[in-house]
């Protein structure tokens, strides 16, 4: 099969959906399949060394999120030329919206079967970007369109389809979990961490991965990190990323006295630093109630380190508490509670860490296998199939309208 993969991020940016991608077209183009992954342009020069072919399109940076780049595929000549030449079997659309919008142009144009997969909670982000609840609640309608439109919709977790059937979306899912790649453990990586990054290594260190952005729960781990120094404990708190909310992270840590226990690595692309950082870490710490999946989780759990979530969300799906690691109420002190009664037990620490290990991650080969399975079973489907209503009503729209755009700056589809 020819599988293209869709997304609105890609290395190098190193965001959850995009190693997810990449992941997928990495695994995929292994065996016996052509993998092509379709995303916005971010940097010429990062394309060897893959199993896969990465074709990506102009684009420009997102206000606000400048890591981030967007555009239209569409008004991309060298990218049209170059998708005319590969004839796509199924694409799977990992985003609903220009990336996404590509993919539905494609199985509309040659009728292929799409598969979309809800990875995040966008009315949060609407609301975020707007403050506005009628813009929210409309960006949310664009979304569970999209969705409609597809042929089979799968999201990451049972928490993230509930999310889904929240949004209003009535149809079938399908839950395909993500995998974690297994890295081997390597001593010189969290020595390299800890000396890079200047860490005290004699006390306990709490590490969060991922934006620094409001939404992932960063202001709980400012407040237990409060509580904590109340006590009179060392410590320090690794938050490892980028995002919007890292100069409102820095002043409120400043403004609840702990920024001395707080440390910022900034952007993170070398996978042996990141492995580092996880062995180095006492317990690794994710307050979000945003994400609908975490695959940091799973990456701590192949380092051997547990977790803290918040209990109910879908990072905590995988946790059983005091087993495997922990999960704790949405509240900053009982965060800091449960991190004191924990931070200096090296055997229970060692015993959860040993366990999420063996129980929380599962290698990307076994998720593959019924991936590919559901995609021939699509692709097989497809040409006995009638064109679905979907299909004929983007006709009417969603390509008219690209086709009139593309003309207008002389372009044919």
């Amino acid at each position: 099969m020819r599988i293209g993969q869709f997304s609105e991020s890609f290395l190098p940016i190193v965001d959850g959906v995009g190693r997810v991608v990449y992941s997928y077209a990495n695994g995929l183009a292994k065996g016996s399949d052509e993998c092509y992954v379709i995303a916005p342009q971010n940097n010429t020069g990062y394309r060897g060394g893959y199993p896969f072919e990465l074709v990506d399109y102009s684009a420009s940076p997102v206000i606000g999120s400048p890591q981030y780049k967007s555009g239209l595929a569409v008004l991309d000549k060298h990218y049209l030329d170059r998708m005319e030449m590969i004839k796509l079997d199924v694409c799977h659309a990992h985003t609903p919206f220009f990336a996404g919008q590509e993919a539905l142009r494609l199985c509309s144009k040659y009728n292929l079967p799409l598969i979309g997969t809800f990875h995040s909670k966008y009315y949060d982000d609407f609301y975020k970007a707007t403050n506005a609840e009628l813009i929210a609640n409309i960006g949310v309608k664009f979304v569970v369109d999209f969705y409609e439109r597809c042929d089979e919709v799968w999201t990451v977790s049972e928490s993230s389809a509930v999310v889904l059937r929240e949004y209003g979306y009535t149809g079938d899912i399908i839950i395909i979990e993500n995998g974690t790649e297994m890295r081997p453990v390597r001593s010189e990586d969290k020595q390299a961490a800890i000396e890079k990054f200047h860490i005290d290594a004699a006390n306990p260190v709490f590490l969060f991965v991922g934006q620094i952005n409001w939404k992932k729960g960063i202001l709980r781990l400012l407040e237990a990190a409060a509580y904590l120094k109340r006590r009179g404990e060392k410590f320090t708190v690794v938050l490892a990323g980028q995002g919007p909310d890292e100069e409102a992270v820095k002043a409120k840590a400043k403004e609840l006295s702990v920024s001395e226990h707080v440390l910022f690595t900034g952007h993170l692309s070398d996978t042996h630093l990141l492995d580092g950082l996880y062995q180095a870490a006492t317990l690794f710490t994710f307050p979000s109630q945003y994400d609908t999946f975490s695959l940091v989780i799973r990456e701590a759990a192949a380092m051997y380190t547990p977790s803290v979530a918040i209990e109910g969300t879908a990072p905590a799906e995988p946790i059983v508490h005091g087993q495997n690691g922990l999960v704790c109420a949405d509240d900053g002190e009982k965060l800091g509670e449960l991190l004191l009664k924990y931070m200096h037990d090296t055997e229970a620490l060692t015993r959860m860490g040993q366990a999420a290990h063996d129980t929380i991650p599962h290698d990307w080969d076994s998720i593959l296998v019924k991936v590919r399975e559901r995609y021939a079973a699509l692709v097989a489907r497809k040409d006995e199939a009638k064109m679905t209503e979907r299909h004929a009503k983007l006709k009417d729209t969603l390509l008219e309208r690209y086709e009139k755009l593309a003309a207008y700056f002389g372009l044919k589809l």
